[in-house]
């Protein structure tokens, strides 16, 4: 792709934004399947949860409406228990085109007893829960659609239900915040944040299981066999004890970024609940306990950033990932907080204005790989999530120079999954549905409402 926006400064003309704005639409109209969007073709030809909630952000700056059936049928696979799958799969996709495939999750079986949907295969892990952030937003772009087709009132009850779920169910550690389960369900899946807890799994059998992921990328951009062997270990465990979270678990983690979007969510889910005559007064509760034992229990004073907790010994675990600056994106996060993690950001650990993008570890540790999926490469989901809690606490500068580094990585690198947060070089798979979303929502009106 040649590049419009050049490797110094983004050209802020109305030329190259018409034209990043043309080849973001063309990648999430060709990632399209009739019902909802895959993240790419080739790698993730399912429906994956919180890639989703941010397609829906970037969709409804072209269609409010397909922005609201993304989430409609997303929460159309929800289990009864409230949770929201992390993956809907297609029927149409071979069996063999993804692992760990339906077969493997036996969803409708082993999940029956969790009110798992009989009409549609799922995963039985979750993901981060961003969407009500995007229902709300989405609702906002054009709220006489969203009125005209009920979408709101159809949302409402099904996103309480999924917090409330994780409320009820995931507070492990009985203070109040949400505990993972597996790596995958933060988001974050290689981060060497789970080095520690996931050392403690021991692997599945290699020969019960076929890696599909290294047909589509390259073995050094993807989770080491080691690594994988847990991750397939864990999920089989818990879906061998019908997908039960009160039942023994080998990962155990209170994590920052989870959390933190869930405040976020909160919050969106109390402005949903009033918009359709609801009481909103248990969302902003849980929000505000939520925010205050974030504080409390995830921050890490002498890294100056919030770290995960690890509930088998009830300790932070001594990391710097970028899910601990995740909380810049908490509304009214208190002001030394958030100061302090603009410093941890902008100082040796993520160089912020000096690479490409966030990076997803710190540069100076050494379990940092610049290539290796979420163990260090920028990622422009949790860049949009910076850039979104940098212009809420007010640092603006820091926000907009941000943003034009995602436009910039967005476009030299063909909208890859992730870049190479020193070269900013692509990295994973191309034409990537969040990276294209979320170049959507920056080349919105800036002074909109966010």
């Amino acid at each position: 792709m040649t590049s419009l926006l050049r490797s110094g400064d983004v050209t802020d003309t109305d030329h190259d934004h018409r034209a990043l704005r043309a080849a973001a639409t063309r990648v999430l109209l060709g990632n399209w399947n009739g019902r909802g969007t895959v993240p790419s073709r080739s790698l993730y030809p399912h429906q994956w949860s919180w890639d989703s909630a941010f397609v829906a952000i970037g969709l409804r700056h072209l269609s409010p409406r397909r922005a609201q059936q993304e989430l409609e049928w997303l929460l159309s696979a929800q289990w009864a228990d409230g949770r929201v799958p992390h993956i809907v799969f297609n029927p149409a996709v071979p069996a063999g085109a993804y692992f760990p495939s339906p077969d493997f999750w036996q969803s409708s079986s082993a999940g029956r007893h969790r009110g798992a949907p009989a009409h549609a295969e799922t995963s039985g892990i979750v993901q981060p829960p961003v969407h009500a952030i995007a229902a709300w937003l989405v609702h906002r772009a054009d709220p006489r659609e969203s009125a005209r087709r009920g979408f709101l009132p159809r949302v409402a009850a099904r996103l309480d239900a999924w917090h409330r779920y994780l409320a009820d169910h995931r507070d492990l550690g009985g203070r109040g915040l949400a505990a993972i389960l597996h790596p995958w369900e933060p988001g974050l899946d290689n981060s060497p944040c789970w080095d520690i807890p996931l050392g403690r799994v021991t692997p599945a059998a290699e020969d019960s299981y076929r890696r599909v992921d290294l047909d589509h990328s390259a073995a050094g951009d993807r989770p080491t066999d080691l690594d994988y062997a847990r991750y397939v270990r864990l999920a089989r465990d818990y879906r061998d004890s019908g997908y039960d979270d009160a039942a023994p678990h080998a990962f155990q983690v209170e994590d920052p970024g989870f959390n933190a979007l869930l405040v976020a969510a909160e919050q969106a889910l109390a402005e949903i609940l009033r918009a359709v005559g609801a009481d909103p007064a248990p969302a902003l509760r849980r929000a505000e306990r939520l925010a205050t034992v974030l504080t409390e229990r995830l921050w890490d004073d002498e890294r100056r950033i919030f770290a995960p907790r690890d509930l088998h010994d009830d300790r932070l675990l001594p990391v710097a990932g970028v899910n601990g600056l995740l909380p810049l994106a908490v509304p009214g996060l208190p002001r030394p907080f958030a100061d302090a993690l603009e410093s941890t950001a902008t100082g040796e650990r993520f160089q912020l204005g000096q690479v490409h993008m966030v990076p997803s570890y710190d540069l100076t540790s050494e379990q940092f790989d610049p290539n290796r999926y979420w163990r260090g490469p920028s990622w422009f989901n949790t860049a949009w999530l910076v850039h979104r809690g940098l212009h809420a606490s007010g640092s603006t500068d820091a926000a907009d120079e941000l943003r034009a580094g995602i436009l910039r990585d967005a476009w030299t690198s063909g909208f890859a999954e992730y870049v190479n947060p020193r070269t900013g070089a692509a990295r994973g798979i191309r034409d990537f549905s969040w990276t294209a979303a979320v170049v959507l929502d920056l080349l919105s009106d800036p002074r909109e409402e966010r």
